[in-house]
């Protein structure tokens, strides 16, 4: 039991702001909810806030079959998927070389790495298009997947680099002693012990990239490669719009990343007290 349990215990006043907070985080989606399942005359005139009066099911019907959700639902899945892979293998990779090995130049790359977190998307979007084009990426999962990766890299390699420090030597040199090589210890030793930090990155990293909308719109422009953030703006006509549909099709958004989380929420809860737990 962490000392945030055993101080809830004791506080009732601190287990009520703990519901109240959490009833607070949960309403946004309760609302989405039911906002896909009213009509417009509902959502805008005579409910905006309450219960449906009327079940209307098929906003998602519409939403799955007459937008084409299906197609953006399994691009913004494979360029998610692809992003969470490269950037978690890559960042782990290099947070172990920096934070466990003597090479030259090891600083200078980590402070390069993490200088990547204080440069803003919008600074560099015309030279990113301009490399994707000349690269032949443009209009290819790749537009999107290489650019994520770089972007996630930076904040990935740092939270690793924090994990890996905490991890005694003496566990390396205990698997050294037992004949086991650099390779092998790191596979497994060392990656063990960091499964929560690894749940949590892959967390971030897929909610970065399920939600990214600018680097999207402007390297994608073919329709069957579009994502769900960007696949969303049709469904804003120039003279009307079925917001349930739009509802509808938010919530399907939803569904994958409450569900990561869900997964990944117990290891989530560790990643917390890793360090503490390793050094004892």
């Amino acid at each position: 039991m962490n000392w945030v349990t055993k101080l809830r215990n004791k506080n009732p006043l601190l287990q009520l702001f703990l519901w109240v907070y959490a009833a607070l985080s949960v309403y946004p989606l309760i609302w989405m909810l039911f906002y896909s399942l009213k009509s417009n005359n509902e959502i805008f005139v005579t409910n905006p806030f309450g219960f449906p009066t009327q079940l209307h099911f098929e906003n998602y019907v519409e939403a799955w079959s007459k937008f084409n959700v299906p197609v953006y639902f399994s691009n913004s899945v494979l360029v998610a998927v692809a992003t969470v892979v490269g950037s978690i293998a890559l960042s782990v990779t290099f947070s172990y070389a920096i934070a466990r090995m003597t090479w030259r130049l090891r600083d200078v790359a980590r402070i390069y790495i993490i200088i990547g977190m204080f440069i803003p998307i919008q600074v560099i979007m015309i030279p990113l298009a301009i490399l994707v084009r000349d690269f032949h990426l443009a209009n290819t999962y790749w537009a999107l997947i290489v650019p994520y990766i770089a972007f996630n890299l930076s904040f990935s390699s740092m939270v690793f680099y924090g994990f890996f420090r905490s991890i005694p030597v003496e566990l390396e040199e205990s698997a050294c002693i037992d004949g086991a090589t650099i390779y092998r210890t790191f596979y497994s030793v060392i990656l063990p012990i960091i499964k929560p930090a690894i749940a949590t990155m892959v967390i971030f990293t897929f909610l970065s990239s399920w939600n990214e909308f600018t680097m999207a719109l402007v390297l994608i422009t073919k329709e069957s490669l579009k994502t769900l953030p960007l696949g969303l703006l049709f469904f804003q006509g120039q003279f009307t719009t079925n917001w349930g549909a739009m509802g509808a099709a938010m919530m399907i958004a939803s569904l994958p990343t409450v569900l990561i989380y869900i997964f990944f929420s117990e290891q989530v809860e560790r990643a917390m007290t890793v360090g503490s737990a390793v050094k004892g």
